[in-house]
């Protein structure tokens, strides 16, 4: 057994504004992968994880609801366990960011920054929404990046380009919450000196020492280089906001709240206390020891600030940096889509259990796709049925099925003698235990099962050499038929330890057959010996049906048509047209209308009812420069060119485009007219209210 280590791991932390979707169960079971590894290597692991609580977001989404947001996070909270449990994650605590101890946890380290000079108060101008009432969060501000000028990014980062900036220095911002432009005003806040030269130094060396990931320290060095106007990227934190605002409140500061990403990774140490609490521990005495070891695995959306504001928190608050932060990519569906519910895309957790869908089938295939690296990966419902029915299965599985019924019919369940062929195989199986916990180690789960299917490669090589379904019908043979399946269990024990990370259940099946469960690594090299017995062999695992990959992936049934809509007489009805017939929400949502800027207008020679648009919709081209959409519409009857420049209108942006004799059309613009157009002529360009901005989405 190796040197015992004392490991403190979480996960991100999930906001509490919804269910969990297929990303987080991805992050939950790279890290339970991990965790369970550590364990059976004999180190003491605490894994945590909590719900984010706390933000503007979680206060507008309750009052929504008609709750308080007390009374909406803690039933959210409610429907974690399900997901957890069904996929057999192994936290050993989940806690709440609105708790005692992130109060407590958040107020220290607070006070312990400004003890340290780095906690700074300024008078800024902040946006405030008139028609909402209320300064708006970062988040409830979008506009144009300041640096690459992608369209609808938010007011606090850049998706796009990992930029880090103050609201206000958005270009052309508006209100999320109601699309109104913000007004400035001033308030004080509160910000952490990021800048200052002792956390430029220390940042520098911890993000560049090489604990990262090479990708992320490379992203991670940008934010230190000088932008445009000569100043650092790594620019000062605001970590203040203003009533109203569900958080913590900072210490002698009425009405004033911690910004949620400050509280929020504290939540770490405060599931963490929590759940040494409950244990009998001493929380201050666990983080003192000298070797603990901390990570945190995260998904790569949320590195700023993992690797910038929260090692320096720790590190100038006086507590323990992080070792490591492991990053890991998106997950998409069928060869790169996008996760989208109405396109039939999306991958629903709770609906792969519902339909009986085994967990450990899930935990298997993205095991097989995860590496070291911060890379996406692909779901893909072919690949996850050949690789869990062939290799999971047909490969690993079915060793133990082809051996156990003779051992119990003939051999009376006991083991017997392996001879030196079959020594050689399980010593070939044993030697692989440095490299297959190395693998772990470094979490390349994917090189790990690759090489574990190697193995039973191996062993089913064995198998088809020795036949021993043919060695049962010869008398005489009965002791090599015990010896050959003797070594198949033998090997299947080695094999099933070294998945025990990524299917726990299974492995606990397993122990109950062999009657020894599989605790630790080390158990590779303690065979169980001539005359172990071993218990009734029962099937461990179904195969992965095709139908219930439809039935995953299947799109929920139209409703049914409104009866009233075609019984509707023409007369009757309104606009002179009876209702279509009713939709869906996820058929609404195929059709991607966006907010445009009539730029030009023109006449379309050769013809008497088209006028050629040039459209602004928010788009902008490689080199960041904006793109104009061509739209032809037949609105030349209703309007003159010059009547509609620089007027906004609504865009159906997602329509395929249409190659027309006057040239290709990108798109269709709305407009409204009488069912009748004899009895009732004209033809109105609906025209959005001020305050709406190109590339708006009217939902």
């Amino acid at each position: 057994m190796t040197a015992l280590r004392q490991l403190f791991v979480t996960t991100a932390l999930p906001y509490a504004n919804g269910t969990f979707h297929i990303g987080h169960i991805m992050e939950y079971i790279q890290a339970d992968i991990w965790v369970r590894y550590q364990r059976m290597r004999g180190h003491a692991v605490n894994f945590v994880c909590a719900d984010d609580a706390h933000g503007a977001p979680i206060m507008i989404a309750a009052e929504k609801a008609g709750q308080t947001p007390e009374q909406f996070v803690a039933g959210i909270a409610a429907g974690r366990k399900q997901y957890l449990d069904g996929f057999l994650i192994s936290h050993d605590n989940w806690h709440s960011t609105h708790s005692a101890e992130n109060v407590e946890i958040s107020q220290a380290i607070y006070r312990d920054l400004k003890a340290a000079g780095l906690i700074e108060a300024r008078t800024i101008e902040q946006f405030f929404d008139p028609q909402k009432g209320m300064f708006l969060p970062d988040r409830f501000i979008k506009g144009v990046c300041p640096r690459c000028h992608a369209q609808d990014q938010y007011g606090d980062n850049c998706e796009a380009c990992g930029a880090v900036y103050a609201p206000t220095e958005l270009i052309e911002p508006y209100s999320v919450l109601t699309g109104a432009r913000p007004e400035l005003k001033t308030s004080e806040h509160f910000f952490f000196k990021l800048s200052d030269p002792r956390c430029v130094a220390y940042l520098q060396e911890w993000t560049q020492d090489g604990r990262l990931q090479p990708e992320v320290a490379n992203k991670v060095r940008e934010w230190f280089d000088l932008d445009e106007n000569g100043s650092p990227k790594l620019g000062d934190w605001d970590i203040s906001r203003d009533a109203p605002y569900f958080g913590i409140e900072i210490p002698d500061a009425p009405g004033k709240y911690f910004y949620v990403w400050l509280d929020a990774p504290i939540g770490y140490l405060a599931s963490l206390k929590n759940l040494l609490a409950k244990q009998g521990k001493d929380y201050d005495a666990y983080l003192a020891q000298p070797g603990l070891e901390q990570y945190h695995f995260i998904g790569k959306d949320i590195i700023t600030f993992h690797t910038l504001f929260w090692p320096a928190m720790l590190k100038f608050s006086g507590r323990k940096p992080p070792d490591n932060i492991f990053v890991h990519g998106f997950l998409t569906v069928n060869n790169g889509e996008k996760m989208s519910k109405s396109r039939g895309t999306g991958l629903d957790p709770l609906k792969y259990l519902h339909l009986g869908m085994n967990p450990e089938w899930l935990r298997y295939y993205l095991a097989a796709k995860l590496s070291a690296r911060n890379e996406d990966i692909d779901f893909n419902a072919d690949d996850f049925m050949l690789r869990v029915n062939a290799d999971l299965i047909g490969k690993y599985v079915n060793i133990a099925s082809r051996a156990a019924g003779f051992i119990n019919k003939r051999f009376g369940g006991h083991l017997g003698e392996v001879s030196p062929d079959g020594d050689g195989l399980l010593t070939h199986l044993r030697d692989a235990l440095p490299t297959v916990t190395q693998l772990y180690e470094q979490r390349e789960f994917g090189k790990a099962t690759r090489e574990v299917m190697q193995l039973a490669d191996r062993v089913n090589e064995y198998v088809d050499a020795n036949k021993p379904w043919e060695l049962a019908k010869h008398s005489g043979m009965d002791a090599r038929l015990h010896d050959v399946c003797t070594t198949c269990i033998e090997a299947f024990r080695i094999l099933t330890i070294y998945l025990a990370p990524i299917l726990p259940r299974l492995a606990t099946e397993v122990a109950r057959f062999i009657m020894r469960p599989p605790e630790s690594f080390d158990d590779v090299l303690t065979p169980l010996g001539r005359g172990a017995r071993i218990g009734e062999y029962r099937h461990l695992m179904q195969r992965v049906d095709a139908k219930q990959l439809d039935a995953l992936f299947e799109l929920p049934e139209p409703a049914p048509s409104a009866p009233h809509a075609a019984e509707t007489p023409v007369a009757d009805a309104p606009g002179g047209e009876p209702l279509a017939p009713v939709i869906g929400i996820d058929d609404f949502a195929k059709i991607d209308l966006r907010i445009a800027r009539i730029v030009d207008c023109q006449a379309v020679v050769g013809s008497t009812k088209l006028l050629r648009l040039s459209l602004d919709a928010g788009e902008r081209d490689a080199g960041g420069q904006p793109r104009l959409r061509n739209v032809f519409s037949g609105i030349a009857s209703a309007y003159q060119p010059g009547d509609l420049k620089g007027k906004l209108t609504v865009l159906v942006a997602n329509l395929a485009p249409r190659k027309m004799k006057f040239g290709l059309s990108e798109g269709m613009v709305l407009a409204a007219s009488h069912g009748d157009e004899k009895t009732h002529p004209g033809i109105y360009v609906l025209e959005p209210t001020a305050g709406a901005q190109p590339g708006m989405r009217v939902r």
